[in-house]
Parts: structure tokens; sequence; C-alpha cells
């Protein structure tokens, strides 16, 4: 295995995770709703302890995802991670915050109350997944940050007293990436495809009607601010320059650089469509269930809705973080030192550690294997309003 190999190897392995993030953040979406959904405490419990169920996947992915880039791309990590501060800080407060919530809203002492602990969670489901979309989003927009590693041959680095590798260009740590409308678009748009994959879920999880019907109708609402936006910041990415580089390194801006490596990729296109038909086709399963045509054709709509469109959105996001970093491109521009910007070559690990982490990868499918096993376990049975009032541990 070559060098560059284990590079590109690495990147899809991260931006695999990435996609299982993002498409575990329905858990957020669906908390994002809870008081819509839920008009009464008998159904806002109903609502929880299903996305309850689901909460420590998202955790646990976040975490490993970020544990992968930190082994395979330590660069990035240190300096979006370290320089990034408060937008990581408030990404990580909002998951902590979500964890306490659930944990404590039931609690006997709970002087705050559960409804409290219910705006947590809303907290969560609406600032997880936009600030999420807004880190993904420097991908293609770039960020404020500047990397010098002269800095690690300084003598004043053995004192104790040298600048770290990488640095912010200013006090702002993270948060100035808000101020970039595009980035707020993309933020904007995982925040509602969280919610829409959410409201598929309750409809899959839950068996209550009138929560069905609530759902239906903000599924609708939810599934086209999603779609509007993930189009135009698609439109506005094929035709923006992009940030290329050269077999020395030297990073430079090529017009339509997303859009040559869409065409040059085409194997991530096509890829990247076929998950855009299948979130789409999970979207409208849903919506038009009871229709004529779906009744006609009820051999092909077996799935719910979230299966299809789950699977649509790994398909969709890999591919699409793909094209941020392959085909010579650079997947973290900065916008204060284009040379600064971060490539697969200038960023990774050894290859001594690429290639070791190669051989303990292997025993992935064997961890989804079990998900899977414990996934359709603890859904073996829909949540209904009779086991949450018998279930003594249900939050």
């Amino acid at each position: 295995m070559t060098y560059e190999f284990l590079q590109h190897y690495w990147c899809f392995i991260v931006s695999l995770l990435g996609a299982l993030l993002v498409f575990l953040l329905f858990v957020q979406g669906a908390n994002s709703m809870i008081f819509t959904l839920g008009k009464n405490q008998e159904e806002r419990r109903m609502l929880i302890n299903s996305t309850g169920r689901k909460w420590e996947f998202t955790f646990t992915t976040l975490v490993t995802f970020g544990g992968a880039f930190f082994a395979s791309f330590p660069l990035f990590y240190s300096t979006s991670f370290g320089g990034a501060y408060w937008l990581w800080m408030l990404i990580l407060f909002s998951f902590v915050l979500q964890a306490v919530s659930y944990e404590f809203q039931n609690k006997l002492g709970n002087f705050l109350g559960p409804k409290t602990f219910q705006c947590f969670l809303v907290f969560n489901g609406i600032m997880g997944p936009l600030l999420l979309g807004g880190a993904v989003a420097t991908f293609f927009e770039g960020s404020n940050f500047i990397v010098d590693k002269g800095t690690l041959t300084s003598p004043l680095l053995s004192e104790g007293t040298g600048e770290a590798i990488s640095r912010w260009a200013n006090a702002s740590h993270g948060l100035d990436a808000l101020l970039n409308p595009w980035i707020l678009v993309f933020g904007l748009a995982v925040l509602f495809l969280a919610r829409t994959l959410g409201i598929l879920y309750i409809m899959n999880n839950i068996n209550d009607d009138d929560i069905h019907t609530r759902s239906r109708f903000q599924l609708a609402g939810s599934a086209f601010v999603f779609v509007v936006l993930f189009v135009v910041y698609l439109v506005h990415l094929l035709l923006k320059d992009g940030f290329a580089y050269d077999d020395s390194g030297t990073i430079f801006m090529e017009p339509n650089k997303y859009l040559h490596n869409m065409i040059d990729m085409w194997y991530l296109t096509v890829i990247l469509l076929i998950g855009v038909v299948l979130v789409l086709w999970g979207i409208l399963r849903e919506l038009f269930c009871g229709s004529k045509f779906f009744t006609l054709h009820s051999s092909l709509f077996t799935l719910s809705g979230i299966w299809p469109a789950g699977i649509g959105t790994v398909l969709t996001v890999t591919p699409l973080l793909l094209l941020s970093a392959w085909n010579h491109t650079a997947y973290y521009p900065s916008t204060a030192d284009l040379q600064s910007s971060l490539t697969l070559e200038n960023s990774c690990s050894s290859y001594f550690t690429l290639n070791t982490m190669f051989w303990v990868s292997l025993l992935v499918p064997f961890v989804l294997a079990y998900i899977v096993y414990a996934w359709r376990k603890i859904d073996s049975k829909k949540i209904d309003r009779a086991e949450i009032e018998a279930d003594d541990h249900a939050y």
C-alpha cells in the first residue's frame, strides 16, 4: 500500500463517519420539535424516549469522527479543534447538555422541572446540526487560520515559550464562520435535513395517530426548506472558485473547481445523485403513503421512509465530503493565508500510523454488525402510550 493510497483511504473513512454522523443527527432533529409534535406531557415523553434510545449512537459517532481525524490528519485536528475553539466548544456543550437532559428531567429532586430539560434538548436539537453543518461548510468556504511549520524548529519550542504550529488569525476562534452567509445556508440545510430525518424516524418508531398526523404535516415543511437550501448551496458550490494545489504543493484558486471534481470523479457524482434520489424517495413515501400510486405499488415502498432517506443521506454526504479533498483539492482552506490551507499530503500522519490503523479499521464491519443487531433489538416494538405509563425506567 502506498502512502498516497492510505491518505485517500483515511479521507474516505473520515468522510464516511461524517456522513453517518449527519444521518444520526435525526436524534437532534426530532428533539428540536418536541413541543411541536408533542402537545402534552405524555406525548412529549414518547418523543423523548424514542430519541433517547439512540442518542448514544450520535454522541459516540461524533467522538469517533473526531478521533479518526486526530489520528489520520493531526494538523487539521490541532488547527480546527484548537483554533476554532469556541465553535467546537459550543457544539460539545450542546451535546453534553443533551446527555444531562435525558437523565435528569424526570429524576426526583429536579427543582428545575422536566420542561427546563426539554428546552435544553430543543437547544441541542437546533444548535447541534446548525453548528456542525457550519463546521463542514468551512471545508468549501475556508477558515481564518495560519499554519507555520517553522515553529517546530524554533529554539523557543523546547523552552515551552514558542508559538503553536497553527493559530487563528483573529480573536473570534471560529465564531467568525457564522458571519459567512453561505456557511449559514449549509448549516441550515443540515438542520432541516436533521428535522426531516427526525420526523421520519418518529413516524417509524412511535405508534400514535395524533403524533403521526402532526409529523406528516411538519415533514412537508421541513423537507421543502431542506431541498431548497441544499439545491441553492449545491449550485453555489458548482459555480464558485475552489482551492486547488499542484504537484509542488502550492495552493491556488481554480475557477469551478468543485464542478471539475464532479466531472473528473464522475463515480462520486453518480453515488451522490443516487443518495439524493433515495432521500427524496423516503420523504415522498411518508408524505403520500396513503395515495393511490403508493397503494398500487406497495411492493416497492414496503420500507419505512427513514431507511431509504437514511441510506441516501450517507450516500450523499460521503461523496460530497470527498469532493472537498480528493483530486488535488485543499480540504481545509485558509482565507487568511492561502498557502496555509490543508491538503491530504501536508496534514496527514506518518505512513506507519496510517498503515497500522488500516489493519485495525478492518474490524469496523464487525462493530457495525453489532450496532445493526442492537438497533433491531431496541426497535423491535414501537413506543406507545401504554409502554410509557408502565415503564418505571422511561425518561
